[in-house]
């Protein structure tokens, strides 16, 4: 078979599978929609008959519980009790049916409706139907307090006018998070790493770490070699960030960093801006992701009006959103000089449970 006419096969064959890829896939998000759409139909009717019945104190727990006791042994596990309240949850969220995401699945709306801070929820909305989250993803951006931790750096509504992209990030500091959460990297908590073994887990991991790293990346290289003259210098990790239109380098330090390590970051970034760069990109942004810091040497190695290096904590553990709220407080108090209050014989920030 001549050439031309096997490349001509070879692309029908191609537009064809690409047809019937995309046919599965639809059906696939017609069948998730329809499986939504159905959950919210009976928590809407169980709402309305609890609204019949509202004057009996326990109408609604003895309603879902005789629904489940006739619906469960004929159609299975799918309409137990818990499934039937988190129903009734879901409707009571999401009252009007044309709000839901089509790209959204019934397992993913399970996790959307525990979340009780309206902001936070709209926020993890917004983010899932952007980046095509899977259920494990959104999971897991919500258990490693993503949004809290944004928060650590940006106000309320700038976090949402991104989500909703209202907003094109344009600063390093919206999407830097600080700590950055490697959980899924598996390694022990432990005194110390070697800087190589956590740079080669984050290789290994790298689908999970642009998942932590959200809104834009894209891996370019590992350990770039830099010569200058006849001294070889080598940068830890490189990537570009389509939103900021700019090179973002990551140098790891699994020790506490010096103002030595920010020197050398410095260093790295000015080569790729004036070598690497382009005339229409930014400028390029410096990341030291390191086990510990201190926020003096930071402040005080670096100008004041610096906008291209940036410290970040890691940590190999999933933090609690008592954790994360409790920075969060720290860092406002410190730096915004938010009033605080106590609630329920807690300090909490008024900003924090707006």
């Amino acid at each position: 078979m001549p050439r031309k006419e096997m490349m001509i096969r070879k692309a029908f064959v191609t537009e064809i599978k690409t047809i019937i890829g995309n046919a599965r896939e639809n059906a696939i998000r017609s069948v998730d929609l329809q499986r939504v759409l159905m959950y919210w139909r009976i928590g809407q009717r169980i709402f309305e008959e609890e609204q019949q019945g509202r004057q009996r104190a326990e109408y609604g727990t003895y309603l879902i519980k005789n629904l489940a006791g006739e619906l469960e042994p004929e159609f299975g596990s799918g309409f137990s009790v818990r499934i039937l309240e988190i129903s009734r949850q879901f409707y009571r969220t999401y009252p009007i049916a044309n709000t839901l995401y089509s790209q959204l699945n019934w397992s993913q709306y399970r996790l959307l409706v525990s979340i009780e801070n309206k902001d936070k929820r709209e926020y993890y909305e917004h983010e899932a139907v952007k980046n095509a989250w899977t259920k494990r993803q959104l999971e897991r951006q919500i258990n490693s307090g993503l949004y809290e931790r944004l928060l650590l750096s940006n106000d309320k509504e700038a976090v949402l006018a991104v989500a909703r992209r209202e907003k094109i990030p344009d600063s390093p500091q919206e999407i830097i998070k600080d700590p950055m959460v490697l959980e899924f990297l598996g390694l022990q908590r432990q005194a110390a790493y070697y800087e190589k073994d956590l740079e080669t887990a984050i290789i290994v991991h790298l689908q999970e770490f642009l998942l932590e790293l959200e809104n834009g990346f894209s891996f370019i290289a590992r350990q770039k070699r830099i010569l200058l003259e006849e001294d070889d210098f080598f940068v830890d990790l490189v990537f570009y960030n389509r939103l900021l239109r700019c090179f973002v380098l990551f140098e790891i330090k699994t020790t506490k960093l010096t103002h030595q390590d920010l020197g050398q970051l410095q260093m790295y970034v000015n080569y790729f801006d004036r070598v690497e760069k382009m005339p229409d990109e930014n400028s390029t942004i410096g990341v030291l992701l390191c086990a510990d810091k201190n926020k003096a040497v930071v402040k005080y190695s670096l100008p004041e009006d610096n906008k291209t290096i940036m410290a970040s904590k890691y940590q190999l553990y999933l933090p609690s959103e008592k954790q994360l709220l409790k920075e969060l407080k720290r860092e406002l108090a410190q730096y915004k000089d938010i009033a605080l209050t106590t609630i329920d014989g807690e300090t909490t920030d008024d900003k924090v449970n707006e």
